[in-house]
């Protein structure tokens, strides 16, 4: 349970850690650097292999590749050092940029966007043909999601407003429905609000805490189970990896002033829970392949 090192490339925001079982590396990005690395625990060794335009988030396509989500509602393709423009703009998200994202078990892909000076935070769903589909508004902070093991309930952060809000997932059509908040972060000293979020095997919600310093595990139920307390503040996101997806990879912001956010801001942390993960769902945006059985193209 005590968190290790993993790497430390003095992260801004360290974010969206993400492991790709194709490759057996854990991916992540530091999103105002434009920057992107990975790192292979069979070696231990880890790099820099991205350099451009801002990365919000990111999946894993179906083929292997990764769809970057960026500013102004970009969706890219990143495949053997090629990046394939899948939409160069969402018009109403021009002052901002895609946040946390995560694929659905039909390849469709749920994104979230900041907030921009006068427009609230969106959730958009991106459909196998590409069309961007807004189907919430109104947020503070899109943040961190993850499905249950069941699939039949979609989790989503909303930062600024200090919830995990839990929603029906109907996965023929990716309709989100009863919204319900699943937990609420007290706006107390020391508790920082929630940010990235990951699920477990054990149908589990793990949430990171943004300037809390630490990550919460909490019950199907939304009672806090237990938090594991990492040496930086700012800790930004989470995700579960390797092979039997029995170690927690945790990103954490700050690097650019380590007098303000302590001496391992913006580093990669990895702890071993004792519980595991699942494997995330890989997308289909932009894909030539049909679209699943009882879908229909979108308007």
């Amino acid at each position: 349970m005590e968190p290790e090192i993993i790497a430390d490339h003095k992260c801004v925001t360290g974010e969206a850690p993400l492991w790709h079982p194709g490759e057996g590396q854990l991916y992540w990005s530091d999103i105002p650097a434009g920057r992107m690395y990975r790192y292979d625990p069979q070696t231990g060794q880890h790099e820099q292999f991205y350099r451009g335009e801002p990365v919000g988030s990111f999946t894993i396509q179906e083929d292997g590749g990764l769809l970057l989500l960026g500013t102004r509602g970009s969706v890219r393709v990143w495949a053997g050092g090629t990046l394939v423009t899948l939409i160069e703009e969402i018009p109403d998200e021009r002052e901002t940029r895609f946040n946390d994202a995560i694929a659905d078990p039909m390849g469709r892909v749920f994104a979230g966007t900041m907030p921009a000076k006068d427009r609230s935070s969106h959730l958009y769903r991106l459909e196998p043909d590409g069309a961007p589909i807004q189907v919430l508004d109104g947020l503070g902070q899109a943040n961190g999601m993850g499905f249950s093991p069941d699939r039949r309930f979609l989790y989503l952060t909303d930062t600024r407003e200090r919830r995990i809000y839990r929603f029906a997932y109907n996965p023929v059509d990716g309709a989100l429905t009863d919204r319900e908040v699943f937990a609420e972060v007290p706006d107390a000293e020391g508790e920082g609000k929630p940010d990235g979020l990951t699920v477990d095997a054990d149908g589990h919600v793990w949430s990171a805490r943004w300037g809390g310093g630490c990550v919460v595990r909490y019950a199907p139920d939304g009672t806090e189970e237990r938090r594991i307390v990492l040496p930086t503040l700012k800790i930004s996101s989470l995700a579960f990896g390797g092979e039997s997806y029995q170690d927690l990879y945790i990103t954490s912001a700050g690097g650019d002033d380590r007098v303000e956010n302590g001496p391992h801001a913006g580093a990669l942390f990895r702890v071993r829970p004792g519980v595991t993960g699942v494997p995330e769902f890989r997308s289909r945006v932009g894909t030539a392949n049909p679209l699943a059985p009882g879908l229909s193209k979108a308007a």
